[in-house]
């Protein structure tokens, strides 16, 4: 028995790929560590489009413990602490030391511009570019 989907229909060509990505972004939108916003900035200089802004609450993380990386359409960040191993005695622990793995799917030409780590907070800018309208005429050959 075959699936079905909005994709499914024949008007929709080549759509395939959009499909997997909404099953993966929906698979991984369940885990909610670390929180994140995301925001749409006012335009830089020499920046044409749309900037945007991914920020993540990574507190208790050192810059050499997060990993922030572009892996084919993905920006994917990965945090990873370290056990104190027993070195220290806690009478509560309520900070775990946990990593985490959070994925974003990008758009085709969406540019990552850089990251930066300031009080528990990894910023991560991105600028989408404006799109160029491309028309083009395609010829209709006859056959006689």
């Amino acid at each position: 028995m075959s699936r079905l989907s909005a994709f499914s229909s024949p008007l929709l060509l080549g759509f395939d790929d959009i499909e997997r990505v909404l099953d993966r972004v929906s698979k991984a939108a369940n885990d909610g560590y670390p929180p994140y916003n995301i925001e749409r900035l006012p335009r830089a200089d020499g920046v044409t489009g749309e900037m945007l802004r991914i920020t993540l609450a990574v507190a208790g993380f050192t810059r050499d413990q997060l990993d922030v990386s572009a892996e084919e359409n993905q920006l994917v960040i990965r945090g990873c602490q370290s056990d104190d191993n027993g070195e220290r005695q806690y009478l509560h622990r309520g900070i775990a030391a946990r990593q985490f793995q959070r994925a974003f799917v990008l758009a085709e030409g969406i540019e990552i511009l850089g990251a930066d780590l300031k009080d528990g907070l990894l910023s991560i800018d991105l600028a989408r570019p404006e799109p160029a309208r491309i028309v083009r005429k395609i010829d209709i050959s006859t056959h006689d």
